[in-house]
């Protein structure tokens, strides 16, 4: 599988490593999302190591809320990872559209987290970045964990040490093991994450959030879809033998296979539209100076322009010597093999 089996629909994200578009493999017609990453910016960014690390742990994972990875495969320019299309949105997104979350459906995504989490941890796997930002939903509104590139893997004994995540969900394990010595931490720091989140898509702020300038004492009121025990669940409510909603979604392996999976779900994305901040295709179009739908023909160029020049006379021999490790050590994954 190549970048010539797909069709590029449009660009729907972009993240510090790479950019995200909807494309549709041109034999089976199936709509995927492909994730992009410009070699020589990762080089650049000294992301390489990042993005092999992402992709080792995606080729050898599967799992319901999970967004999967389907293909991986390069070119001259650019490192492919091809994944689950999902096109509800991420959860940051329908923050910033002002949606008020029940407590129901943050209950729900909460116990497709802790399934996604849980599988993680069988695998080894720290994610470090629960965020509202990966979790995207599908069109039925069920909750999908993505976004691997700092994750870590860790086997039994040991402790990650490394300051990795995005601050303000990041544990108070994480700043304590880089900032004064400590012993490290492990896969609990994704709870913690996890509990930031709900807490937020709740609240619709973090805890300490300073709203608008008011005292901490004066936080805005819970939404009213909110009960008054929202803010402290009881522990039964999180048990996996005793949550009903969780205790249905342990043995699935797919969405679909659910009971009532769809009646679950009160904040179902409206169908027809992009759940996505439009500009990023308009960023594709006219803003960028390696756009992906112009590929073919400025590969084409570029490998006549060097059939001229001597490789001796290359500018930057670091940057081709790097090129050339990547090329080397990519790893082609198909899942469907």
């Amino acid at each position: 599988v190549n970048f010539d089996h797909f069709q590029i629909l449009r660009a729907i994200g972009k993240g510090s490593f790479g950019k995200v578009c909807i494309v549709q493999k041109r034999d089976t017609e199936k709509m995927y999302a492909m994730k992009y990453m410009n070699k020589q910016q990762c080089i650049e960014r000294d992301e390489v190591r990042n993005v092999f690390r992402e992709l080792e742990i995606l080729q050898e994972i599967e799992h319901v809320f999970l967004v999967n990875l389907w293909y991986s495969f390069q070119d001259e320019e650019d490192m492919f990872m091809v994944v689950d299309l999902l096109l509800g949105g991420d959860l940051r997104y329908h923050l910033q559209q002002n949606v008020q979350f029940t407590e129901e459906t943050v209950k729900l995504y909460i116990c497709e987290m802790a399934l996604a989490l849980d599988y993680l941890r069988s695998q080894h796997i720290i994610h470090r970045d629960v965020k509202p930002d990966n979790i995207l939903l599908d069109e039925q509104g069920h909750a999908h964990l993505t976004d691997f590139n700092i994750a870590t893997i860790i086997r039994d004994g040991e402790r990650a040490t490394a300051l990795a995540g995005t601050k303000p969900y990041m544990a108070p394990e994480i700043f304590h093991s880089f900032l004064n010595g400590g012993t490290g931490y492990s896969f609990e720091v994704d709870w913690w994450s996890l509990g930031i989140m709900a807490y937020e898509l709740l609240r619709g702020g973090r805890p300490g959030t300073d709203f608008s300038g008011s005292p901490p004492s004066d936080e805005p009121p819970a939404s009213g879809s909110c009960s008054s025990g929202s803010r402290c669940w009881s522990r039964p409510s999180f048990t996996p033998h005793k949550h009903p909603v969780l205790r249905r979604l342990a043995g699935c392996r797919r969405v679909s296979a659910v009971p009532n999976a769809r009646r679950a779900v009160s904040c179902v994305p409206q169908k027809g539209r992009l759940h996505c901040d439009p500009t990023f295709e308009l960023e594709e179009m006219i803003l960028e100076s390696r756009p992906l739908h112009k590929k073919k023909k400025r590969l084409a160029k570029n490998k006549s322009r060097d059939n001229s020049k001597d490789s001796s006379q290359s500018e930057n021999d670091y940057l081709q010597e790097c090129l050339e490790a990547i090329q080397q050590d990519f790893v082609i994954f198909n899942r469907e093999k």
